[in-house]
């Protein structure tokens, strides 16, 4: 009788928000701590109707990706500030207004949730990311919270390794 009161397993371990890695390549200088938050994939899948008599059925259509948000701390030194508008720049060079060629600017980045351990349980890859909004943030005498930066990934597909 107790087992259908409940059904889930004694040692069930839930993934956690705060247990997580976003990994962008070593030439972006971009280090895996000057991630503050994130977010996972998000996918939308557009509705094809087919009329048909008086109803209607559907069939799914176009995939889409939203975009990611993430919120960077911004130190001293290595400065992540620095760092994201090198990668702006190999996107749009705001000194001489030369854009630049998708092969440089889109990056591959991965998300990661972690166990209790510290071990890989979840990754996903961002295949052909760049920064598509950057905000550098406020800044105000009365206030002595921490610098931060918010950056908008565009990605072209998430590909959900395990």
């Amino acid at each position: 009788m107790a087992n259908l009161l409940n059904p889930m397993p004694i040692p069930f371990e839930v993934k956690k928000k705060n247990r997580f890695l976003f990994t962008f390549p070593s030439e972006l200088g971009i280090n895996q701590w000057y991630i503050e938050s994130g977010a996972r994939p998000k996918f939308n899948v557009n509705p094809v109707a087919i009329p048909y008599l008086n109803f209607e059925v559907y069939v799914a259509g176009r995939v889409t990706f939203d975009p990611i948000s993430v919120t960077f701390r911004d130190p001293i030194g290595p400065s992540a500030s620095q760092a994201l508008m090198e990668w702006m720049r190999l996107c749009a060079e705001t000194v001489t207004g030369r854009m630049g060629y998708a092969a440089g600017y889109k990056k591959d980045v991965y998300i990661e949730m972690l166990d209790p351990n510290g071990v890989t349980i979840e990754k996903w890859l961002l295949q052909g990311t760049f920064l598509s909004d950057v905000n550098f943030g406020d800044l105000s005498y009365s206030d002595d919270g921490l610098a931060t930066i918010s950056a908008t990934l565009r990605y072209d597909r998430p590909i959900h390794l395990f």
